[in-house]
């Protein structure tokens, strides 16, 4: 075998040497023969190289790579992050070293963007279900279908976009104003529910395997991100200016979480953050990121945001000096969407001396980590990911775990009595609304390819319901701009119970298009109006909502015509399916038990500028005023009752707070709850949120059972930002137990217990 062969070389040489070290000849003969069997191998046997030796540490084989590489090479790499539309990727590959392309840009967010594979619900929705565990089934099963399609299209030499298996995936940007257009892909609201979710996507995604990975995560977009995409200006150029303890308390413990979790990439983001560019921030992406987080991957671009630096910021006027200033911050790899690649100038910011050649192999040495740990230089034999193919992607499980996640992200609003429905069949039904059969809008932003008749719509999922179905659209498209009011009447005329599909969707609120207000679009509030108006008393109405960002639905909350109202946010493929299971409780689980991830403001009037960075006013932590629907809020079909709490009374700093209590299932249906347990600093003195989430579970309570649960509120939960660091202070701090927030006007029938414990002394947790 020839696997060795210059090792071998090597070993054999060195010992008939040792007997002639005595003779300058021989020694200038050695290092002759040693140059000459290099050069061999590099012309011959590219598994000859240590990079390719499988039982050599990972970062001796890496730095094996990166010092083989030319500055060109680098460059080449490091430009080449990818881009739509053929532009910007794949990083080339590098013939003389046997290294092949490869794509990096790749969308999973819940599901293979773009190629043929499993749709599951839209990010918002799934942080809706409170469960870190389906969030973490439906990252696995995402990172097995990322990896298998990559497989297959490898094996073709086929490096297109979103080929790869390096996802930038999860968003974990906090929502911070119901009118940003990319709030769908967000987990809400709360830093800690969405530093639990980031944490549980990236361990699904990229699996256990104590030596490969499935699929590489990468969480974006870091950081101050959160609006706006374009109004009232455009995200290419926006400062976001932020004090360092909102930056510090609201937009970087998630990304804290996904650090430890094991990310291997951050995508930096559009904006500047206090008048420097998030991929040219030196604070961000290297003292924090890397210094105060021990953070080893890469930094990537967004999509042609190094471009923005130039042409929309102006922070630099030239390509040599923003590349220089982008890989010295921090940033490895650029993702281009327009082919104006500006790292394409990095041989040239080393010659003008702006741009060292020491860093910019330190920037290279983590993609080259990451595309070993997939697996790429070792024998496919070894790697059990190198099995998967397209074969499973949108598996029968698959299938049905999206219909269980359809079915846990919805959140029940309001109920009179009508939901669950008593019988399967009525006589006519009308089905009314822009949603009720438009499979596309059903989908949102960022989704698996799947086509129009595999996507099970409202209409579908409900049509058995009715005798005979009447259904009407009423408008044109989701902007509902021409609405045609005789076609809506026409369709809850003579009906036992009518159904009402509205929403936003992407033709309303996506990724570069925010909501310049939170009414219902164009003329849907009006249809609404008219099917509470013109159907008869006694006959149901049930409001079916598909959007992310809120919307002004505070006169159907108050009107007692219209008797349930489901939030569903975008549920994709099995939209129809899961519906039906929860409006009719029909199969194990069906009883809805989602819970808001944000505050449902009830007018736009209480929401600060888009522009706004200060939390002030903001999200359930410092919301002013009453909200429509609390952040946490959501009902069920039953009740619920807790006791008997228990904990300790008095802890010292730095400690975390633990203990257990009761709680049981008062009604006649098994059901899940999400158990939410928030801390409140009774020092108004302190520098602190009014409340703060500091614990959750999604658990399942048999009709009429009692169960114990148990709880912990970690030290850094309970930390505040004060005098550059994380402190853990002295004083009381409340806590409460319960199916919902504390304190709200809007609640739902079961009980919240309130209780106490004393923090002694003061610990400093750090920065971080």
């Amino acid at each position: 075998m020839r696997k060795h062969r210059l090792f071998s070389l090597q070993n054999t040489l060195g010992m008939k040497m040792a007997r002639w070290w005595n003779s300058s000849f021989f020694i200038a003969f050695f290092f002759v023969v040693l140059a000459v069997a290099s050069s061999l191998t590099s012309d011959g046997d590219v598994n000859d190289y240590p990079f390719r030796n499988v039982s050599l540490p990972w970062d001796v084989r890496v730095e094996d790579i990166v010092k083989r590489l030319t500055l060109e090479e680098m460059q080449g790499q490091m430009a080449n992050g990818g881009g739509r539309n053929g532009v910007g990727g794949p990083a080339p590959a590098i013939p003389r070293l046997g290294i092949k392309p490869y794509e990096w840009a790749t969308e999973c967010l819940r599901g293979d963007v773009g190629a043929n594979a499993t749709a599951f619900p839209q990010a918002l929705g799934l942080a809706a279900a409170f469960s870190p565990e389906l969030i973490f089934g439906v990252a696995e099963a995402t990172g097995v279908e990322v990896r298998g399609i990559h497989n297959d299209l490898t094996k073709q030499n086929k490096y297109a976009f979103h080929a790869g298996a390096s996802c930038f995936s999860p968003v974990i940007n906090i929502m911070r104003d119901s009118r940003w257009g990319r709030n769908q892909e967000t987990y809400g609201e709360d830093p800690y529910l969405t530093g639990v979710y980031a944490r549980a996507f990236i361990q699904g995604l990229q699996g256990n395997d104590t030596r490969y990975v499935r699929a590489s995560g990468g969480c974006k977009h870091f950081d101050v991100h959160g609006g706006p995409e374009n109004i009232p200006v455009s995200r290419a150029s926006f400062n976001a200016e932020v004090s360092e303890r909102d930056w510090r308390m609201t937009h970087l413990p998630a990304f804290r979480s996904c650090v430890q979790a094991g990310t291997y990439n951050l995508m930096c983001s559009y904006n500047s953050i206090n008048g420097i560019p998030s991929c040219t921030n030196k604070k961000l992406l290297t003292d924090i990121a890397r210094g105060e987080w021990g953070f080893k991957g890469y930094v990537v671009s967004d999509g042609s945001a190094i471009e923005h630096i130039i042409n929309d910021h102006h922070y630099y006027n030239n390509t040599v000096d923003t590349t220089a200033g982008c890989v010295n911050a921090g940033c490895n790899l650029e993702l281009n969407n327009h082919g104006n690649t500006t790292f394409l100038s990095l041989v040239q910011a080393v010659k003008e001396g702006k741009l060292s050649e020491v860093v910019v192999r330190e920037r290279v040495r983590p993609l080259f980590y990451t595309r070993m740990r997939l697996g790429e230089f070792d024998p496919p034999e070894m790697n059990p990911y190198s099995k998967l193919s397209s074969a499973d992607a949108n598996t029968p499980v698959h299938h049905d775990l999206a219909i269980e996640a359809a079915m846990k992200s919805f959140v029940l609003l309001k109920n009179n009595g009508i939901l669950p429905l008593k019988k399967s069949s009525f006589g006519t039904v009308g089905f009314v609304g822009p949603f009720a059969d438009n499979p596309k809008q059903l989908m949102g932003d960022y989704s698996a390819r799947v086509p129009a008749d595999q996507v099970t719509t409202p209409l579908k999922g409900l049509r058995s319901l009715a005798v005979t179905a009447q259904f009407a659209s009423g408008c044109d498209d989701t902007h509902c701009k021409n609405y045609d009011t005789q076609s809506v009447t026409k369709a809850i005329s003579n009906t036992n119970i009518n159904f009402v599909f509205l929403g936003t969707g992407q033709a309303v609120e996506m990724e570069g298009n925010d909501r310049p207000d939170t009414e219902l679009p164009g003329q849907q509030r009006q249809l609404l109006l008219d099917v509470i108006e013109k159907t008869p008393a006694g006959t149901p109405i049930v409001l079916v909502l598909f959007n992310a960002g809120p919307v002004n639905i505070s006169f159907a909350d108050q009107d007692s015509r219209v008797s349930a109202i489901m939030e569903c946010f975008f549920p994709a493929t099995a939209t129809g399916d899961a519906l039906r299971h929860i409006l009719l409780n029909d199969v194990k689980g069906a009883v809805p038990a989602g819970r808001l991830p944000f505050t449902w403001p009830m007018l736009a009037s209480q929401l600060p500028p888009m522009v706004n960075y200060s939390m002030q006013g903001r999200t359930y932590r410092y919301f002013e005023g009453e909200p429509l629907y609390p952040f946490g809020y959501g009902l069920s079909y039953t009740t619920f009752e807790y006791s008997n709490v228990e904990h300790a009374n008095s802890i010292t700093a730095g400690q975390s707070v633990s203990g257990s209590i009761s709680v049981v299932n008062k009604g006649s249906l098994d059901a899940e709850e999400v158990f939410q347990v928030y801390i409140r600093w009774r020092d108004a003195s302190l520098p602190a949120p009014k409340m703060q989430l500091g614990w959750f579970q999604r658990v399942t309570v048999g009709a009429g059972q009692h169960i114990r649960l148990s709880f912990e509120v970690e030290a850094k939960t309970m930390a505040l930002w004060v005098d550059g660091g994380w402190q853990v202070k002295p004083g009381i701090m409340d806590i409460f137990f319960g199916g919902q927030q504390p304190n709200q006007q809007r609640t739902v029938p079961s009980n919240v217990i309130t209780s106490s414990f004393t923090i002694t002394g003061t610990k400093f947790l750090g920065q971080y």
